[in-house]
């Protein structure tokens, strides 16, 4: 089935920008839909394979909070992909929330987050780091009001996390379910 985007019509510019698209089915018939659309983003998972555990982040989120979840989400470091690429973006995050230096990511995908309503491609990492690779305390960058808490994880923890339906968040669940098809032995 082939439907036709005649038109887009923006409702409204910030952060993110909300349209309105006019679109027509194959018989004709015109029907309209909302678009968010906010740029491309990037995730990363650091893990330590020799200490089997995991860099998280811990932030409120607002909608999570509004829609009754809980006050902080436990996520990957992430961010807006900003004039560089996705990787570069995944790097700079996992230094300014999780203060870590990453060097070598493995690329696991470049799904839509939200297809049905959010134009966001979300280009998702697994990387290794060690010890010495922790440069900082993390927390992400001052002024952006994240209130960013980072803590390490024990990858068997994270997966009864997962068993348990505690992950809440869909990219870091993504990347932890790659790390153990990847990786099933660090989770032992």
């Amino acid at each position: 089935m082939v439907v036709e985007l005649r038109r887009v019509e923006t409702a409204y510019q910030g952060f993110l920008t909300l349209m309105v698209a006019t679109c027509a089915g194959p018989d004709g018939e015109t029907f309209r839909r909302e678009i968010e659309h906010h740029g491309r983003a990037a995730c990363v998972l650091p893990y330590d394979p020799a200490r089997k555990v995991a860099l998280m982040i811990n932030l409120p989120r607002a909608p999570v909070i509004w829609a009754g979840g809980p006050p902080e989400l436990l996520e990957a470091p992430a961010g807006m992909v900003e004039n560089e690429d996705p990787e570069d973006t995944a790097i700079r995050e996992a230094l300014e929330e999780a203060g870590v230096a990453l060097r070598r990511l493995d690329a696991v995908a470049s799904p839509f987050s939200m297809p049905g309503v959010s134009s966001e491609r979300i280009d998702l990492f697994l990387a290794e780091y060690s010890q010495g690779d922790r440069t900082g305390p993390g927390g992400g960058v001052e002024g952006e009001n994240e209130h960013i808490s980072v803590q390490e994880v024990p990858l068997s923890r994270l997966w009864a996390w997962v068993e348990q339906r505690k992950i809440e968040d869909l990219k870091s669940l993504a990347l932890i379910l790659a790390l153990k098809v990847r990786r099933p032995e660090l989770f032992a």
